[in-house]
């Protein structure tokens, strides 16, 4: 997909991000998510443990961007705004107060480490599975899981996100980084 079909600019001559351009930069995410229950669906086999895990696993994936537009996207200065490359914080302001964006990078600290074992219970999981019984259905979707969301996901927000973010020389996970092309 272009970049010029994920962004649009209104009559102001601010960047403005598609619907398209949204689903598009979220997708890298749902799919770690639902690669993620495959992983335990595989592992765990179509049995009631294998459903249970898949179906914890997709409900922490829905909770943990919740928890972000609640308590990260109020800091931010695309907070209810249609630049927001994600969308989270147009639902954010649905659901929450502006906060003062200079705490952006503090919030960002304390809050993100409440997704990041999403990226390590499944390959974890899997592996231990692989060691006892192994699977290659289970070994494909372990090396999809891993491409997903330690390269296509890091890549594409910081080419996507990160590269337009106003806040990106605060933010913990760029400031320290080269500048973003």
């Amino acid at each position: 997909m272009a970049e010029c079909d994920m962004n649009t600019e209104n009559s102001t001559g601010r960047r403005e991000s598609t619907l398209a351009g949204k689903l598009f930069r979220n997708l890298p995410y749902k799919i770690v998510i639902l690669l993620g229950a495959g992983i335990f669906l595989a592992g765990l086999g179509a049995s009631m443990w294998g459903f249970i895990a898949a179906g914890l696993y997709i409900l922490y994936g829905l909770v943990g961007s919740l928890w972000i537009i609640l308590f990260l996207c109020p800091y931010c200065r695309r907070y209810g705004s249609r630049s927001c490359p994600s969308g989270y914080g147009l639902i954010s302001a649905r659901l929450r107060k502006r906060r003062d964006f200079g705490r952006f990078a503090e919030k960002f600290k304390k809050h993100i480490p409440v997704i990041v074992p999403l990226w390590f219970i499944p390959p974890i999981a899997g592996i231990i599975i692989e060691i006892i019984h192994f699977d290659w259905l289970l070994l494909v979707l372990l090396v999809v899981f891993a491409i997903d969301a330690f390269i296509i996901l890091p890549m594409s927000s910081k080419k996507h996100s990160c590269k337009t973010c106003p806040q990106r020389n605060e933010c913990p996970w760029m400031k320290d980084k080269k500048e973003v092309t």
